[in-house]
């Protein structure tokens, strides 16, 4: 059995809570193979900033918010990604000794996606309104052979989510999708870590979802958390054994996740 673990990047940002995660997920090598998958959005918008490149986020109807990411964007938060936090990451788990490999979905085609021609969003008086959809992108493909291949000689991949569309141009895609995306081409278990302890409704923790009541459960979620909840879906339907979303602050966050000790535990039935 294969973990794909999503890091986020507030978790990414403080050292002392991505320690506890990377030294969890060492412990939990010896249960299985992992994919490592992580964000990193708030960097990502603190050194465009300083690159004196202001970011525009949009929300769409459904709820979900996102950067607006033009071609200079685009360039940005490749480079943020790819290099700075993905090769941080790297050097992190190789200090704790596990043998990791930095990549991007550029890298062999591991994330092929389509490029949105257009978006749909709410203007600031909550009308909708579509614009170009600049360089965002939906996952299409994943080129499990070449995680697979990574896995079997014994590393970690770790996986920045920058995707390579049609017409080879570099596209930004939502890190818990691409987690999403990658355990299902896996047929894996999926772990999404976040700074809360779970789903949370009227603030009592919700243990198990079944995938049939997905759809009545976003309609109780405010916007944090309903990427989780339908990147949890997703993953679902393209073949992920099993979903959890659960807090990477805590101690032991992804082998107590893994054990149904913490978080919401999403199945198919």
């Amino acid at each position: 059995m294969t973990t794909v673990v999503k890091v986020g990047g507030d978790l990414v940002k403080d050292e002392g809570s991505l320690l506890k995660v990377l030294s969890d997920l060492k412990e939990a090598l010896a249960l299985s193979s992992a994919v490592l998958v992580h964000g990193g959005g708030d960097i990502v918008t603190e050194i465009a900033t300083k690159l004196g490149k202001e970011q525009v986020f949009v929300t769409s109807p459904e709820g979900f918010r996102s950067r607006y990411t033009d071609r200079e964007t685009a360039e940005i938060y490749s480079m943020v990604m790819s290099g700075k936090i993905n090769k941080q990451l790297v050097v992190a788990l190789q200090r704790l000794g596990v043998n990791a490999v930095g990549v991007s979905g550029l890298d062999g085609r591991l994330l092929r996606a389509e490029r949105k021609k257009k978006l749909v969003i709410l203007d600031e008086r909550g009308r909708r309104r579509a614009i170009e959809g600049g360089y965002t992108g939906r996952i299409v493909d994943v080129n499990a052979k070449l995680l697979q291949t990574l896995l079997n000689e014994g590393y970690v991949p770790v996986v920045a989510p920058v995707a390579l569309g049609d017409e080879y141009e570099v596209l930004n895609v939502d890190g818990d999708r691409a987690a999403a995306r990658v355990a299902g081409a896996l047929k894996a278990e999926l772990v999404l870590l976040t700074d809360v302890e779970g789903v949370l409704l009227d603030g009592k923790l919700v243990r198990h979802v079944k995938q049939s009541e997905v759809d009545m459960l976003l309609k109780k979620l405010g916007p944090g958390m309903i990427t989780k909840v339908y990147a949890a879906s997703e993953a679902l339907n393209l073949g992920a054994s099993k979903v959890i979303v659960a807090s990477g602050l805590k101690d032991k966050p992804i082998t107590s996740a893994l054990r149904g000790e913490s978080g919401t535990i999403f199945t198919a039935v």
